[in-house]
This record gives C-alpha cells, structure tokens and sequence, in this order.
C-alpha cells in the first residue's frame, strides 16, 4: 500500500478529476455512432457485469435492507440515468463537450446553497459565488447561441437536457447524502446501474437510430465501462477512504476547463476570450461557494 505522502496519493484528487472530465469526452466521441440511450443502456449493461465478477471474484458483501435497495435505486436513476442521460442527449442534440461540463459544474453550487439554505441562511459570500457562476455561464452560453459548428451551438432543446442533468445528480447527491449508508462502493454501484438500466432501457427501444459498432463506438464503450465506471468510481472510493474528500470537492472547479481543453485538442472546439471569460467566472463562483460551505 502507497505511503500517504507518496506522490501517487497527492496526485489522487487531480486524477479523478481528469478522469471526470474525459465523461464529457467519451460522449462527444461516441455519440456520431449511436443514439444516446442505447449507448447508455449497452454501458450501464457491460459495467454490472464487469462489476459482477469483481464483486464474485472478491465475495464482497451486498447492502443490507429494502430500505438501502430502495434508497440506492433512486440515486442510480438520479445520478446514472438522469445526469448521464441527460449529459449525452444535450452532445447528441449538438452542444459541446467544454459547455455540457461547465453547465452541470454549477452542481457544487447548487448543492452547497441548498444545503446551507435548509439548514439556515445563504450567506453573502455564497450568493456571491452563485451570482459569479451564473454570470460566467450566460456569457458563455449566449456566445454559442445560433453560431458555432456541430458540437459548439446552444439551442433551447440541448439546454434542456444540460440543465435536466444538472438539477439530477444535484438531487442524487442530496438525496445520497440524507438516504444512503456507509457500504462496499463495488455493490452500491451495482444496485445503481441496475436501476438506471430498468429506466433507460425502455427509452433505448424507442429510439429509431441504430447502434453502430466501429473503432469509435468501441473505444467509447471500453473507456466508458473500464475508464469510467470501474476505475473512476474505485478511485472516488479511495479518496473518500483517505479522507481527500474535500480535496475532490474544491478541485471539481477545474473539470470545465479540463474539459474545454481536451475538447478543443480532440474535436477543435473553439476556446475564444468569450469561452476564457465565462469559464473563469464560474470556477471562481464555484470555488467561493464550496470554500464559503466547507465545514471550518
């Protein structure tokens, strides 16, 4: 096992943030090949199964109680069939990978507000940080109206989608915050995907586009299940178990222009002083807002 101070577990929190950023990757990748909740539901389908041998391999234990069934469900329908479903119809309907992640970045935001809100009121500091991040995504976001290429306009119906997967793992991650107990991150995940599989599969036949199985499709699918899946949600798991929690919170800032970045590397989304502008102003909303509820 690494030493804490090793640099491998100082690097930790900056990984999984460059791993979270490579989702909106994958999708801008995979979606010219295939309609976004058959991908989905291929992803969610191959992920049990990986997990399910690791799970049987490991004979680790499974969540205890209906209750906890239940309560996992509902997050994995919120923060796997909502948000990534959400997240892939907005790129397939023509939005870019570097905006679809500065949008749903507003979910610290709207999760410290809240939770702030119920529990007393939002402080200066926060309104702030929240009027900051709103403003940097309405300078972006009215740059990239009726203009762009394919894969760089904001139109009402990908907004839509964008801001449905932000509102849902919003409400996944306050819901799994109240609801959920401590268990093994490989059965919870399990349970979840189940879950977002029996919502998204329904979708998925009614979609008329077929599944087209290339090079593309492929490499999305195996970094979606492998990258993402497995490897993201165990690196989260381990964090979490050192404690580095709060490092990945006040690091989640960084995603949109991690994003924007390898978008613009991959697929030459344009990154105008417009795009530069916004995205500074939401990353320093967010950063007040996480820091303003970071417990002291």
């Amino acid at each position: 096992m690494p030493d804490d101070d090793s640099p491998w577990i100082r690097a930790m929190p900056a990984v999984f943030v460059l791993i979270w950023s490579t989702g909106f990757i994958v999708a801008r990748y995979g979606m010219p090949h295939a309609p976004p909740m058959t991908f989905l539901a291929w992803r969610y389908a191959l992920s049990i199964a990986c997990l399910g041998a690791w799970i049987a391999a490991a004979r680790v234990p499974w969540p205890r109680g209906r209750a906890q069934w239940g309560h996992l469900a509902v997050t994995g329908v919120l923060m796997h069939a909502g948000y990534l479903g959400g997240v892939w119809a907005a790129v397939k309907a023509g939005m870019g990978a570097g905006l679809s992640a500065l949008i749903v970045g507003l979910q610290p935001v709207l999760t410290a507000v809240w939770l702030s809100g119920t529990g007393g009121r939002v402080t200066a500091r926060q309104w702030l940080g929240l009027a900051l991040g709103f403003a940097g995504l309405v300078l972006v976001v009215s740059h990239k109206f009726g203009g762009g290429g394919p894969g760089d306009t904001a139109t009402p119906r990908n907004l839509a989608y964008a801001v449905g997967a932000l509102l849902a793992i919003t409400a996944g991650t306050l819901y799994q915050k109240r609801h959920l107990q401590p268990c093994d991150v490989r059965t919870a995940n399990t349970v979840q995907l189940g879950a977002a599989l029996l919502v998204t599969l329904p979708l998925a036949l009614l979609e008329s586009e077929p599944m087209r199985w290339n090079a593309e499709s492929a490499g999305a699918m195996a970094w979606s299940v492998l990258g993402l899946t497995l490897g993201g949600s165990s690196l989260l798991y381990l964090l979490i178990q050192r404690g580095a929690a709060a490092s990945v919170s006040s690091l989640m800032y960084l995603v949109p222009p991690c994003t924007a970045l390898i978008a613009w590397l991959l697929f030459g989304e344009p990154i105008t002083a417009t795009t530069l502008a916004g995205t500074a102003l939401t990353a320093v909303g967010v950063a007040i807002v996480v820091r303003a509820t970071r417990p002291r």
